[in-house]
C-alpha cells in the first residue's frame, strides 16, 4: 500500500464501517483472516502493537491489500516510538487505549491518521485539539450508546470509535447514537473459528456487521 491523503484514509475507514481489531492475530492465519474479512465488507484492519512481531505483521498484511482493497492499522500504541515503528512498517492508522500527545505528534508529522483513547467529553476536546484526526471512546462497553450520543452532540465536529463490547446486538445503536465507525475486536475475530481454519464464519460475521451497519445509516 502507498501512503494516501488523510481525508482519503478517514473515508476508507468510514467505508467499511468497522474496524477489526486484531489482538493477539497468528501470522499463520493471519493473511487467511484478512482476506475473509475482506471478503465479507469489512476492510479496515488493526494490528495491535502487543501482538507478537507486531511490526512485521503489520507489513505483510499491508502489502498484502492494494489501497482500494483495504487500510491497515496499528492499535494499543502507547509511546511515540511505537507509533513511529507502526508508520514505517505501513500502518495507514494509529490507535491507542489512551491520549498521549507524543503518539500524536508523531502521526501528525508522517501524515498518518491517529485515534487516541478518550472517555469523557474533555478529554475528546483535549485530543481534538492536539491534533487527533479521530478520537476511540474506550471502553464503550462501561458507558454505551447514550454515553457516545452525549458526546456527540454538543461535538460534532469530532469523529467517534466506539471500541470495547461492540457486538451486531448493539452496533447499530452507536452508529445511530454518532460512531462514524466501530472498532469490533472478539464479536468479529472468532477466535474458534480461526483456530478451526473455518474463516467462513469469519466472512459471514463480517458480512452481517456491514449490513447492520449500512442499514444503521439509511
Amino acid at each position: 500500500m502507498g501512503a494516501l491523503d488523510v481525508h482519503e484514509d478517514m473515508q476508507r475507514l468510514i467505508d467499511s464501517g468497522v474496524v477489526a481489531v486484531m489482538r493477539g492475530a497468528d501470522a499463520d492465519t493471519i493473511i487467511e483472516v484478512a482476506d475473509a474479512l475482506n471478503e465479507g465488507g469489512v476492510t479496515a484492519y488493526e494490528i495491535t502493537a502487543d501482538n507478537p512481531n507486531a511490526m512485521d505483521l503489520i507489513g505483510e498484511v499491508s502489502a498484502s491489500f492494494s489501497d482500494d482493497e483495504a487500510i491497515v492499522g496499528a492499535g494499543t500504541v502507547l509511546d511515540e516510538p511505537t507509533a513511529t515503528a507502526a508508520i514505517q512498517s505501513g500502518a495507514e492508522f494509529v490507535v491507542g487505549p489512551n491520549f498521549d500527545e507524543g503518539v500524536v505528534e508523531a502521526c501528525n508529522r508522517y501524515g498518518t491518521l491517529v485515534a487516541p483513547g478518550i472517555a469523557t467529553p474533555t478529554e475528546a476536546v483535549n485530543a481534538y485539539s492536539a491534533g487527533a484526526d479521530f478520537v476511540k471512546v474506550f471502553p464503550a462497553s462501561s458507558f454505551g450508546p447514550g454515553h457516545l450520543k452525549s458526546i456527540h452532540g454538543p461535538l460534532p465536529q469530532i469523529p467517534l470509535m466506539p471500541t470495547g463490547g461492540i457486538g451486531l446486538d448493539n452496533v447499530a445503536d452507536y452508529i445511530e447514537a454518532g460512531a462514524i465507525v466501530v472498532g469490533a475486536g472478539g464479536a468479529i475475530m472468532d477466535d474458534e473459528a480461526i483456530a478451526n481454519g473455518d474463516f467462513e464464519t469469519i466472512t459471514e460475521t463480517a458480512r452481517e456487521f456491514s449490513e447492520t451497519i449500512d442499514a444503521a445509516r439509511e
